[in-house]
């Protein structure tokens, strides 16, 4: 999911390779191109914008998270992460860092757990919020995306959610840093260099984009 700030788009149809696409104006609502939008697709880790969306709305930014042995090690084999430590402590708002810019997933879990009580309870506050948005076909079951025939939503929906981050300054922020340096905890001696995988807005990429500020990329196999 991407958007762009004062480009002009058309509104005619574009031949795209995507199964399932939407173009939505954020400020209207206004669809201006759609494509399969109410599909039922797995998110992967664009799920983060919903993660990040429920964090940041929690007034918990200034919270201390403490990674638990669950968050840190309840992960598939391969995948993404930060190098978090059990016991690390990091803020709410340097840990957005990591979920936005690495996909880190050892700190979706630790956002979740600190939010939500559990995975589980973040879950269903991911759904709550869905709701509250008017999604049709989502439902969450963990604040990463890794892949879980119950965790789904449709690019229809996925617009919806983003939008709505859209409305946070520190959510455009976050996601729109190219790269990020976190600073010693108590568990790690140096400095760790996090980059954006996000292409469109890193200068120097294949698939840089002049006017795209922030978005979110994801994939499983």
């Amino acid at each position: 999911v991407f958007w762009w700030d004062g480009i002009s788009v058309s509104a005619e149809p574009a031949a795209i390779e995507a199964p399932s696409a939407v173009l939505l104006e954020s400020s209207t609502g206004k669809v201006i191109f759609e494509q399969n939008a109410r599909e039922r697709r797995s998110p992967a880790s664009i799920t983060k914008i919903m993660t990040a969306l429920v964090a940041i709305e929690s007034g918990k930014l200034d919270s201390k998270i403490r990674f638990s042995e669950n968050a840190v090690y309840n992960l598939e084999e391969g995948s993404s992460h930060v190098g978090i430590q059990v016991g690390e402590v990091l803020s709410m708002r340097r840990a957005l860092y990591g979920l936005m810019l690495e996909s880190a997933n050892d700190v979706a879990n630790g956002i979740a757990e600190t939010v939500g009580g559990s995975i589980s309870g973040f879950a269903d506050l991911m759904n709550a919020k869905a709701a509250e948005l008017g999604c049709v076909n989502t439902h969450f079951t963990n604040p990463h995306g890794l892949q879980n025939e119950e965790h789904y939503t449709c690019a229809r929906d996925m617009a919806l959610i983003t939008q709505a981050a859209l409305k946070h300054p520190t959510f455009q922020k976050i996601a729109g840093t190219t790269n990020y340096t976190c600073p010693k905890t108590n568990k790690v001696a140096e400095e760790r260099y996090w980059y954006n995988h996000n292409q469109m807005i890193q200068e120097n990429a294949e698939y840089y984009y002049e006017g795209c500020f922030g978005g979110k990329t994801g994939f499983t196999s």
